[in-house]
């Protein structure tokens, strides 16, 4: 296995895709991300083998649910062209696509979601920097440090 070099958390609403449907298909592709900052996160930073902290959001207890790997360097995200899908993109073109997506591949479930609220009690240990717990950050591909998901795998 490439060694990884950086580590993500990448939310999704259990809804809509949960740590269990990963499980389900193993690989899936991440579309739908419609920020910039997130693409280029996607784009620019995220490399094959990297680690992901897999984040249910917008539920009743929001937090990280398990773990994941990206499979793939960011390519273009075919939803960005299917004028029926909800992330269509009518000013976004296969010469010129706006939107990326990365393949994310299920390593494992915890065996109970960390919970926003423990998370937000470990401020001091993850630091001022941790974009979930930053004020107004409401992207959905974060950027995360060694040291941090060292303190956030020591929750679970």
């Amino acid at each position: 296995m490439t060694a990884r070099r950086r580590y993500w958390l990448m939310k999704s609403e259990p809804d809509t895709f949960s740590i269990d449907d990963l499980q389900r298909v193993r690989t899936e592709p991440w579309n739908g991300v419609r920020n910039y900052q997130a693409r280029n996160f996607m784009r620019d930073g995220m490399k094959v083998g990297d680690g992901v902290l897999f984040y249910h959001s917008n539920t009743a207890v929001p937090g990280i649910a398990g773990l994941a790997t990206i499979a793939s360097e960011a390519y273009p995200d075919p939803t960005q062209f299917d004028a029926k899908s909800d992330y269509y993109d009518g000013k976004s073109s296969r010469e010129d696509p706006r939107w990326l997506l990365v393949d994310v591949a299920f390593e494992r479930k915890f065996e109970r979601v960390i919970p926003l609220d423990e998370i937000k009690a470990r401020a001091d240990d993850l630091g001022e920097d941790f974009a979930l717990t930053r004020r107004g950050n409401r992207l959905s591909v974060l950027p995360v440090t060694a040291a941090q998901w060292k303190v956030l795998l020591s929750m679970e």
